[in-house]
C-alpha cells in the first residue's frame, strides 16, 4: 500500500479530531486503592482498608480581556485561568477489636468522604497606563494620569465534607 501527501495529512487530521474530542470526556479523579496488605502479613495485625481518587485538574479557557472607553490597556491585562477538578471519594475502613471490652462488640469503624467538586481561578492582574486618551484640548497629546496597578484575588470554591461511622 502506498501513503500519499494527501493520505499522511487525512490521517494525522483524524488523529488529532479523535485526540481533541477524547479530552472532555476524561475522568476529573482516578480511583486509587491503597495496597496495604504486605504491612498486614508482616505485622499480623489487620489493616484498614483505603481507597481514594486522585484530582485531574482540567484548566479552562482564560477571561477573554476586555477593552472600556478611556483605558488604553484591556482589562485584565493577565487574564484569570480558571482550574476544576473532582475531589475523588476517599474511604477508610478499619476493624476495631473489643470495642467494649469483649469480643461481641467487635466493629469496624469508617471514614468517608463523598466525591466533591473543587473551582479555582488563578489571580489576574490589572494594569492602567500613566497617561490617558489622546486630548483635543492639549493638542492632540494625551494628558497624564496616575497610573493603576491591582490585583485580582484568586479563588477556591468548593464544599468538601466527611462522614465518620461505626458499625
Amino acid at each position: 500500500m502506498k501513503m500519499t501527501a494527501r493520505g499522511s495529512i487525512a490521517a494525522l487530521m483524524t488523529c488529532m479530531a479523535v485526540a481533541g474530542a477524547a479530552t472532555p470526556a476524561m475522568a476529573s479523579s482516578v480511583p486509587v486503592g491503597v495496597p496495604l496488605g504486605a504491612v498486614e502479613t508482616s505485622l499480623g495485625v489487620p489493616t484498614p482498608e483505603v481507597a481514594t481518587g486522585v484530582p485531574v485538574p482540567v484548566v479552562g479557557a482564560p477571561d477573554v480581556p476586555r477593552h472600556h472607553t478611556g483605558d488604553l490597556l484591556p482589562t485584565p491585562l493577565v487574564p484569570v485561568i480558571p482550574i476544576g477538578t473532582e475531589l475523588g471519594r476517599t474511604g477508610v475502613t478499619s476493624p476495631v477489636p473489643n470495642l467494649l471490652g469483649r469480643p461481641e462488640t467487635d466493629g469496624e469503624g469508617s471514614l468517608d468522604s463523598p466525591a466533591t467538586t473543587l473551582l479555582a481561578r488563578s489571580a489576574g492582574v490589572v494594569v492602567g497606563a500613566p497617561i490617558g486618551m489622546p486630548d483635543g484640548s492639549n493638542y492632540g497629546l494625551p494628558n497624564l494620569v496616575a497610573p493603576k496597578l491591582g490585583v485580582i484575588a484568586p479563588e477556591l470554591t468548593g464544599a468538601p465534607s466527611a462522614l465518620l461511622g461505626l458499625r
